[in-house]
């Protein structure tokens, strides 16, 4: 499932050669800034996620953080940090993934999930696929159940929607 919303589409801008030349990046401060779209956009998410029953929300830093944590409070269930190497204070569980411009790592803490908890995976961006499948490979090394994987952009020429077969997946906006 996938709808676009010109709406929210209106409020994202496009920042050439960032963070590195050739990079359009899709800036979602400005849809952020504005209320009603903030609030349609993370009831959208939520409309699409409920069907999946989610226990827990994952969200990774930072700007997974910005829409995870008030689809968890929309959905009314908890939300789970996924962050850079040493910002979390407990032990943790790591997954390293590329980057369409590097490479970086995600973690969580150990005991952030639980066995057989449905764990929803919420960001801002679907790029290449490889942030997503790390957050993936987090929930299931604790042997949590990926119960789907929702975003407000997929950049579909970049075609990370196939390293996510098999997942159940919904993005708001498609450039």
């Amino acid at each position: 499932m996938s709808t676009t919303h010109p709406y929210y589409e209106d409020l994202i801008r496009d920042v050439p050669d960032f963070p590195k030349p050739g990079i359009l990046f899709k800036d979602i401060m400005p849809m952020l800034a504005n209320g009603p779209a903030f609030k349609a956009s993370v009831d959208a998410l939520a409309d699409a996620a409920r069907p999946w029953k989610p226990d827990l929300i994952l969200g990774a830093e930072a700007r997974g953080f910005m829409f995870g944590a008030p689809l968890a409070y929309a959905l009314g269930v908890g939300f789970v940090a996924a962050r850079k190497p040493g910002k979390l204070p407990y032990t943790t569980v790591s997954a390293k993934y590329a980057l369409e411009y590097g490479f970086d790592a995600l973690e969580v803490h150990i005991d952030a999930i639980k066995p057989g908890q449905r764990v929803l995976i919420c960001d801002d961006l679907l790029a290449t696929g490889g942030t997503a499948k790390a957050k993936i490979e987090l929930v299931e090394r604790l042997e949590g159940v990926v119960a789907g994987i929702v975003f407000a952009i997929e950049l579909d020429f970049l075609n990370g929607r196939e390293k996510l077969e098999g997942y159940e997946l919904v993005s708001l906006i498609h450039y």
